[in-house]
């Protein structure tokens, strides 16, 4: 097998691991890109490729984490995310592990851990590499990879809800959900979320914010109404679609352009987070991005009375 196969057939995994690392589609493209550049330039073929290019991946995405962590420290309003469509890399035995690993939820902990107990984390506990790989990925001892194991561990395990919703009760909720959020029943949506449901909105300062931050059963349930039916006014629909492994849907204007996304998080037979991602760097890799201000005063415009 030539180095040009062998690094398509880890693609996949290559690409998932940077994600997970980062919380960005494009950073994560870009990432492998450079890998297969290092790939391709080595002198002599590397024993085992795909340990190779996971260290390669790995150290890349550290850095380049390490550079977003300023950035996103000066970033306007909520950071979430890049949304996920389709998750690459599949593997049965431990597919539980990976669609966990790549909800907002879970990637919101991660970004809780410093870069190299995020790596860590990710390449032991979603990947189930040894520690000797993971040693040399990073660049730290075995003993200290797993002090930097337990301390991730203990972090995630803080912010996690102690009770998963399997996924047919997600489906179910998630189709009534929708169902009303299309009428606008605010009746109906707020029978479907939690009391203490939280709803935040990701532009980052380029586009209008459906919210900032409300929370609230009737106050969520209220502002999503309203808001589904102005943009419904304007032709604005939208697909169910799994985002990052979650219930969710994509939203288009009356161009079939995505103006943004929404991920709900369920819990205990109920919705306790809805998060939309609005910001247009962060969804052109879903394809052509709507300009979500002239639907914002379409919306608007359309809200007034005639006279």
């Amino acid at each position: 097998m030539g180095r040009t196969e062998e690094f398509q057939g880890l693609r996949p995994l290559l690409f998932s691991i940077a994600y997970r690392i980062l919380g960005s589609v494009v950073e994560a493209e870009d990432v492998v890109q450079e890998a297969w550049l290092r790939f391709e330039a080595s002198a002599t073929p590397p024993r085992s490729p795909k340990a190779f290019l996971s260290a390669v991946v790995t150290r890349l995405s550290i850095d380049v984490l390490r550079s977003a962590r300023v950035r996103r420290e000066e970033y306007v309003g909520q950071w979430l995310p890049e949304p996920l469509i389709d998750d690459p890399y599949e593997d049965p035995a431990r597919s539980a592990e990976l669609a966990d690993s790549v909800s907002v939820a879970a990637l919101l902990l991660l970004e809780r851990l410093s870069p190299l107990e995020r790596a860590v984390f990710v390449l032991r506990e979603v990947f189930a590499f040894g520690f000797p790989e993971v040693a040399v990925a990073v660049g730290r001892s075995e003993s200290a990879c797993r002090q930097l194991l337990v301390r991730a561990r203990r972090h995630m395990a803080e912010g996690r809800p102690r009770f998963a919703a399997d996924r047919r009760e997600r489906e179910e909720l998630a189709s009534g959900f929708f169902d009303a959020l299309r009428e606008g029943d605010v009746a109906g949506l707020q029978k479907l979320l939690a009391a203490d449901v939280t709803m935040v909105g990701d532009g980052g300062g380029k586009a209008p914010q459906l919210a900032r931050a409300v929370s609230g059963a009737q106050n969520v349930a209220r502002v999503l109404a309203t808001a589904a039916v102005l943009v419904a006014r304007v032709d604005v629909t939208f697909e169910p679609h799994e985002i990052n492994g979650q219930p969710g849907a994509i939203f288009r204007d009356r161009d079939g352009r995505v103006l943004h996304t929404m991920a709900l998080d369920v819990l205990d037979g109920r919705i306790r987070a809805v998060r939309l991602v609005v910001n247009p760097d962060k969804l052109g890799h879903l394809g052509p991005v709507a300009d979500a201000w002239a639907v914002d005063r379409a919306a608007r415009r359309a809200r007034r009375p005639s006279r």
